[in-house]
């Protein structure tokens, strides 16, 4: 790999003050200036660098050096970190990201046994880290919390893992857990780990129609729920939407022989739960019972660990497959080095463990790293916009990690919900799910953090299982909007359409050569797919499916999907879904879905509907169509907007134009190019007519 990447960085070290003048930048140290300019450069101040896990770009340098030409060294010294029953083989890494050179196949520490549970509780507790808190827990409403030592972490997490033993569950079994943000989810999660069960988190979101594929396709030993949650004013029914997916699996010949429903006495009672005899179970009549010590299964480093599944852009969503040891070196190190983790630190995540930030930044990162995580269970405006800080406050948070959508929705209320609280104990910030506008960045540092906190502007997936591209904050200066610069052991490439690899100043596809730690290592059940969907379309690299622009100072910058996947609040959704489950509505004839920029959750979903032949435009009807996606998949892949089409504008071979489609539904109308090619050209003109109706 080139060191030009980093080339203007490199000169600046040479320069008297570290920075010196950069043509066209205008230099910003935080903690002395607001953010303003789109070219800004946001250097770190020297108490932060000073401080810093990395505090130069040549210290970075050194270190990305040694990971890209000495990955085993590298990797192999910061696995030895970690307990491991047994040592890995001669080969720390063995890789084929080649089709053409025969399967695909990753393998990190191969015939190296540990437990990431045991890594993550046990060491720290045998480190003397018994009595320090493991977990805040913050409830809906804002005087219900707790909290957890990691000791006291371990013993019901042992107590769980007991119970799921006692009742057959075994290494290698599914699991399939639909919880909120209780602080069971991170403990149902780490009981799997701990017994070499492999867990399947579904974000208690989705609908019963989407838990049910989930369930059918993965066959679970027992599903672990709770009755009801409270978010914000609203209570969400989980038991419902577990006992209707349970019904459809089962007309699938896929059945469940234990749902454990942990009685979640603040949203709803016991009588007013529906109950299967035989089948449901209370988890504190039973959990509370078992020992507080259990025995760790001790498992390959190849072993799977979880299994998360994530919209593709065909229909059918895709069961990401991670497995333990190298996931496990992985996340630690990610966070440790993102976040500039030190053992003093209070760290909140507002992500929900039912997606991979929840996996990796809520869970294993952090407890990895023997950190203080905060568990929110309720939403971030509720009961008003101040919520966020009123938590940084009350638990001190440092590391606030975030997403964009999240970001832009406070925006839009009075700064004062954010001057109101004195948010003086955070040191770092973070960003995560998309990229996150310039301007939501500005507001974010300068108003959330003061200009003194460095942002972590992360861009990963579900299946690289931790950063890949990301600022080190303190290591150099951040651009408002950019991810910066590779983690160790990432060797982010942007191709052609050719596949043709791009130097310098450039756009095109972010791939990624070689493999990491923390990568997938295939979809489950489809090994297949996983090599179509992300190392057939350019051999020899893995395709992230996200476009991507390095600027000339080496900064990358990721332009969002370039597949059928719209990125809403963070949330990957594939069109194909969403255009399913409109298809499924017996007035619909046919659906074409499109993201279009939407200034909170950074894309809308946008669907153009063809009614059967006789069925009159209603409100009533477009009301009904948006329900239809809510019950199929769940609230947040509702179409923000239903546009009614007479016919799609599609080529002589059928294929739907999507590009068309983008420019009506963002009304780029001067920008719909040649549309002489398509079937019926005149579809397009009833379409633009047909806009604001």
């Amino acid at each position: 790999m080139s060191s030009n990447h980093l080339r203007h960085v490199e000169s600046m070290s040479l320069l008297p003050s570290g920075a010196g003048k950069i043509s066209q930048l205008n230099a910003v140290v935080l903690g002395e200036s607001i953010a303003s300019e789109e070219n800004d450069l946001v250097f770190p101040s020297k108490e932060f660098s000073s401080q810093a896990l990395v505090s130069s770009p040549q210290q970075y340098m050194e270190m990305h050096k040694r990971s890209m030409e000495d990955p085993a060294g590298f990797w192999g010294d910061i696995a030895s970190e970690f307990y491991w029953k047994q040592k890995w083989g001669d080969q720390v890494v063995s890789e084929n990201l080649d089709v053409r050179k025969g399967p695909i196949q990753i393998e990190w520490f191969k015939g190296g046994i540990t437990n990431i549970c045991y890594n993550c509780l046990d060491r720290n507790v045998e480190a003397g880290l018994g009595d320090k808190t493991a977990m805040y827990w913050e409830g809906n409403e804002r005087d219900v919390d707790a909290s957890l030592t990691y000791s006291e972490l371990l013993q019901q997490v042992c107590q769980l893992a007991n119970y799921l033993k006692d009742v057959g569950v075994k290494k290698g079994d599914a699991v399939v857990i639909y919880l909120p943000m209780l602080v069971e989810l991170p403990i149902a999660m780490l009981a799997c780990a701990r017994i070499g069960a492999v867990h399947s988190v579904v974000f208690a979101g989705f609908s019963a129609d989407s838990l049910a594929q989930r369930i059918i396709d993965c066959k679970p030993k027992l599903i672990l729920t709770c009755n009801a949650v409270k978010r914000g004013p609203k209570t969400i029914n989980l038991k419902a939407i577990v006992d209707a997916a349970l019904d459809i699996s089962s007309k699938d010949g896929v059945s469940v022989d234990i749902c454990l429903t942990y009685d979640n006495s603040s949203a709803t009672t016991r009588e007013d739960t529906k109950w299967q005899n035989g089948r449901d179970v209370w988890w504190q009549d039973v959990v509370p019972k078992y020992p507080t010590s259990c025995e760790v299964e001790w498992v390959d480093a190849e072993d799977p660990l979880f299994l998360l599944y994530t919209s593709g852009s065909t229909g059918k969503p895709k069961g990401v497959l991670h497995t333990t040891g190298g996931y496990m070196v992985y996340t630690a190190t990610t966070f440790k080095y993102a976040f500039d983790y030190k053992p003093t630190d209070v760290y909140w995540c507002t992500a929900d463990c039912g997606w991979i930030t929840g996996h990796s930044y809520v869970t294993y990162g952090p407890m990895l790293n023997g950190a203080t995580v905060v568990v929110f269970e309720g939403t971030p405006n509720y009961p008003d916009s101040g919520r966020c800080w009123e938590i940084v406050d009350k638990y001190k948070i440092s590391i606030f990690y975030t997403a964009p959508t999240l970001v832009r929705s406070l925006m839009r209320d009075d700064d004062k919900f954010v001057t109101n609280h004195s948010r003086k104990s955070l040191r770092v910030l973070g960003s995560v799910g998309e990229p996150i506008n310039p301007s939501a960045w500005r507001w974010f540092f300068n108003l959330v953090g003061d200009s003194r906190c460095p942002i972590s502007d992360t861009w990963w997936q579900t299946e690289t299982g931790g950063f890949m591209i990301t600022p080190l904050p303190g290591a150099w200066p951040q651009k408002p909007g950019s991810a910066t610069f590779p983690f160790f052991g990432v060797q982010p490439v942007i191709v052609d359409e050719k596949g043709n690899e791009i130097e310098g100043e450039c756009s095109g596809y972010l791939c990624v050569k070689g493999s990491w730690p923390g990568a997938f290592r295939t979809l489950f059940g489809d090994h297949e797919r996983y090599e179509t969907t992300y190392f057939k379309p350019f051999a020899g690299y893995y395709f992230s499916g996200d476009g991507c622009s390095r600027d000339k100072d080496g900064y990358y910058w990721l332009t969002g999907r370039v597949d059928d996947v719209i990125n809403v609040s963070g949330h990957r959704i594939g069109t194909a879904e969403v255009e399913s489950a409109l298809a499924s509505h017996p007035q619909c004839a046919e659906a074409a879905v499109v993201g279009v920029e939407h200034e909170v959750k950074g894309q809308g979903i946008y669907a153009f509907v063809t009614l059967v032949e006789g069925v009159p435009y209603s409100e009533e009807l477009r009301k009904s169509l948006i329900i239809m996606v809510r019950n199929q998949i769940g609230a947040f892949a509702a179409p923000d907007r239903v546009h009614w089409a007479p016919g799609l504008p599609k080529t002589r071979s059928g294929k739907i134009m999507r590009r068309i489609l983008r420019k009506i539904a963002s009304r780029q109308l001067e920008e719909l190019g040649d549309i002489s090619t398509l079937a019926d050209p005149s579809v397009v003109d009833q379409l633009i007519a047909l806009a604001d109706v």
